[in-house]
C-alpha cells in the first residue's frame, strides 16, 4: 500500500466533502481576529465630503460609500455594494455560494445547473462506493406485508370500480338470498318404533326460499308526514287603508286577449279586445311629412290629369277638323257628280276646295244650263234633308262624347261591358251558361265585404242558403226545360227529327190520374208536375176515440167480435160497423154463420 502510494502522483484534492472555512480567505477578512480586521479591510473607504460641501461629489466606486448607503442629496443613480444595478452582461456565469444541511460548502453546484437541474448528479465519492446492502429478517418481513396490504387495496379498488359499472346493468331492488344450507340434527319427540322408522334422530337441512324478483311488492311504504317545527315567524303590517277607486282602476288589469286565436269561441266587443291590446296606452304621432306627401301627389296628379285632358281635346279637335274637312271634300264630290249627271252647272268650290278634273273654262265651252223637273227637285231636297238630319245626329253625338269625357261620363258600350255581374243579372243581360269565350265572371264585390260568410252569412233563425233568386227577371223555368238547338243536332241528326221533338207534349202520364181534371187540348205544360202534401187532420185518431167515448161506448168492444179470419183476394173489404178495425186492404174480419 505504501508502495502504491509513492508510485502515484500527489492528489490535487482531497475527498473529503467537509470544507474547513478557517483557511477561506473571505471568512478571514471579514470575520477573522479584530487585529486582523483592523489591519486590514475588505473595502478601503475613501473619506466622503462632510454634509452641506458634496456639492460636487459624484459616487460612483464602492469606496465612496465607504460602509453606509447612498446619499439622499446627491441626485444621480447611486449603486451602493452594487445593490439595485442590472448585470451588464445577461447570464451571469457566476453561482452563489450554497452549502449543505451541515453547513459544507456544495461544490457540486457547478454541474447540477441548467440542463442538468433535473437529473441525479453523481458529484460524490461515496456514489462511487457499491452500496452493500446488509438486510435484516425482520426488515424484509415488513416489507413483504407491506407489499400485500397494498395489493390487496389495490385489487379491493379495481373491484370496486368494475362492481359499480357492472350493477348498473343489472335489475335494481333484486333481493339476495343465501344460497347456502343449514343441517340441524334433532331428536323427535315420538321416540316409539312406529315413527321415523325406529329412529332416534333425525337431520333435516334448512334453505332460504327463492324469492321472485318479479313479484309485486306486499307492503305499502307510507311517506311519514313531516313533524311541524318552529310556529311561523310574525309578519307585522301596518294598519289596512280604505281602496279607493283611482286604486281599484289601476289595479284593474284587462285580460289577456289574442288577435289571432279563440279556442273556446267566445264574442269580445271590439272596445274591450282594443284595451286588451294596449294600443290606447301609446301616443301615435303622425309626421307632418306624410301629410306633405299626400298633397304632393294630390297636386301632381291634378296637373297630370289637366295635361291629359288638354291634350286629349285638342287631338279631338284635330280629328273633328279632318273630319270635317273630309266630308266636305266628300259633299263636293258628290255635288260634282251629280251636276254632272244631272247636266246642271257645277256649285261654286269652297274657298279651300279646288276641283283639279274640271277643265279650265277657256278650254272647254260651258254647256247651257238645264233646267230640273220637279221630280227631281223633291229627290234633291228630301236627300239634303236627310243628310242635315245625319249632320246634326252626327254634331249632337260630338258634342255628347265631347261633354262626357269632360265629366267623365262614360258611353252606353262601355257601361255594358263594365258593369258586374250582379248589375248584369238585376238587369237582365247576364248569361245563364258559361261565356262564348269559356271564361267565368265573379263579381268582384263579394269578395270583401261586410256580409256572407265571413260576417256569420246570416242571422240564426234563417235557413236559406240564397237571400234572393238569381235570375229574377227571366223566366228560368221557361227555358230550363226547352232543349237547345245546337246540342239535339248531334244526338237526333236531322232538323225534321228535332222539330218532332220540340212538338210532342213533355211530361204528359201515360195514365191519368182518377179523378183529376183533364187539361184543355191547346194548353201546353212547360214545367214539371209539383204534388202537395195531404195533411192529416187526425193522424193519431184521437178525435175518432173521444167521439166513441162520449157515445157510451168502449173502445175494446170491438175486440173478437168480428168473427173468424178470411183472407179475401179481392178489393177492400170492411166491415159497416163502427168504428170498422183495421185499415187494412188484403185481410178482412166476417162474422161467422
Amino acid at each position: 500500500m505504501a508502495a502504491l502510494k509513492e508510485l502515484l502522483p500527489p492528489a490535487k484534492s482531497t475527498t473529503v466533502s467537509h470544507y474547513d472555512h478557517s483557511n477561506d480567505p473571505w471568512f478571514k477578512e471579514r470575520y477573522g481576529s479584530s487585529s486582523e480586521q483592523t489591519g486590514s479591510s475588505v473595502i478601503k473607504p475613501n473619506p466622503a465630503p462632510p454634509y452641506g460641501k458634496r456639492s460636487g461629489f459624484i459616487p460612483r466606486r464602492p469606496e465612496d460609500f465607504g460602509d453606509g448607503g447612498a446619499f439622499p442629496e446627491i441626485h444621480v443613480a447611486q449603486y451602493p455594494f452594487g445593490m439595485g444595478r442590472k448585470d451588464e452582461r445577461p447570464g451571469s456565469k457566476i453561482l452563489p455560494l450554497t452549502v449543505d444541511s451541515k453547513g459544507n460548502v456544495a461544490f457540486d453546484a457547478v454541474v447540477k445547473q441548467n440542463e442538468n437541474a433535473s437529473k441525479i448528479i453523481y458529484s460524490q465519492h461515496k456514489d462511487l462506493v457499491p452500496k452493500i446492502a446488509a438486510e435484516d429478517q425482520k426488515q424484509s418481513e415488513e416489507y413483504d406485508k407491506e407489499i400485500e396490504e397494498t395489493t390487496e387495496r389495490t385489487k379491493a379498488a379495481l373491484e370496486k370500480i368494475v362492481n359499480v359499472r357492472l350493477s348498473a346493468a343489472q335489475p335494481k331492488n333484486v333481493p339476495t338470498h343465501n344460497s347456502e344450507s343449514k343441517f340441524i340434527k334433532y331428536k323427535p319427540s315420538q321416540q316409539s318404533a312406529a315413527f321415523n322408522s325406529g329412529a332416534k334422530e333425525r337431520i333435516i337441512r334448512m334453505l332460504e326460499m327463492p324469492v321472485d324478483p318479479l313479484e309485486p311488492p306486499k307492503f305499502k311504504h307510507k311517506r311519514v308526514p313531516k313533524a311541524s317545527g318552529s310556529p311561523p315567524v310574525p309578519v307585522m303590517h301596518s294598519p289596512p287603508r280604505p281602496v279607493t277607486v283611482k286604486d281599484q282602476q289601476d289595479w284593474k288589469i284587462p285580460p289577456c286577449i289574442s288577435n289571432w286565436k279563440n279556442p273556446k269561441g267566445y264574442t269580445i266587443p271590439l272596445d274591450k279586445r282594443l284595451a286588451a291590446d294596449g294600443r290606447g296606452l301609446q301616443e301615435v304621432q303622425i309626421n307632418d311629412n306624410f301629410a306633405k306627401l299626400s298633397e304632393a301627389l294630390y297636386v301632381a296628379e291634378q296637373k297630370a290629369r289637366e295635361a291629359v285632358a288638354m291634350r286629349s281635346k285638342v287631338q279631338r279637335e284635330l280629328m273633328m277638323k279632318e273630319k270635317d274637312r273630309k266630308e266636305q271634300e266628300l259633299r263636293a264630290l258628290a255635288q260634282k257628280a251629280r251636276s254632272e249627271r244631272t247636266g246642271l252647272a257645277p256649285a261654286p268650290a269652297g274657298p279651300g276646295l279646288v276641283d283639279r278634273s274640271m277643265p279650265d273654262a277657256g278650254e272647254v265651252d260651258a254647256e247651257p244650263p238645264r233646267r230640273e223637273t220637279r221630280e227631281e227637285r223633291e229627290e234633291r231636297l228630301q236627300r239634303d234633308k236627310i243628310r242635315e238630319e245625319r249632320r246634326r245626329e252626327r254634331e249632337r253625338e260630338r258634342r255628347l262624347e265631347a261633354k262626357d269625357a269632360a265629366m267623365g261620363k262614360k258611353s252606353k258600350l262601355t257601361r255594358d261591358r263594365d258593369r258586374d255581374v250582379s248589375e248584369k243579372v238585376a238587369l237582365g243581360m247576364a248569361n245563364i251558361g258559361a261565356g262564348r269565350g269559356g271564361e267565368v265572371m265573379y263579381d268582384q264585390r263579394l269578395f270583401n265585404q261586410d256580409k256572407g260568410m265571413d260576417s256569420g252569412f246570416a242571422t240564426e233563425d234563417q235557413y236559406n242558403i240564397y237571400d234572393k233568386g238569381l235570375f229574377t227577371t227571366q223566366p228560368t223555368l221557361s227555358t230550363l226545360y226547352r232543349p237547345k238547338k245546337d246540342g239535339d243536332e248531334d244526338m237526333y241528326g236531322a232538323d225534321e227529327q228535332l222539330e218532332k221533338v220540340l212538338k210532342t207534349d213533355r211530361f204528359k202520364p201515360d195514365k191519368a190520374f182518377s179523378g183529376a181534371s183533364e187539361r184543355p187540348s191547346g194548353s201546353k205544360r212547360d214545367r214539371p208536375v209539383e204534388f202537395d202534401k195531404q195533411e192529416e187532420n187526425d193522424p193519431f185518431g184521437l178525435d175518432q176515440f173521444l167521439t166513441e167515448v162520449k157515445k157510451g161506448k168502449k173502445a175494446v168492444e170491438k175486440i173478437g167480435g168480428g168473427g173468424t179470419m178470411k183472407a179475401s183476394a179481392g178489393s177492400s173489404m170492411r166491415d159497416d160497423h163502427e168504428g170498422g178495425g183495421s185499415g187494412r186492404t188484403r185481410i178482412a174480419f166476417e162474422r161467422g154463420r
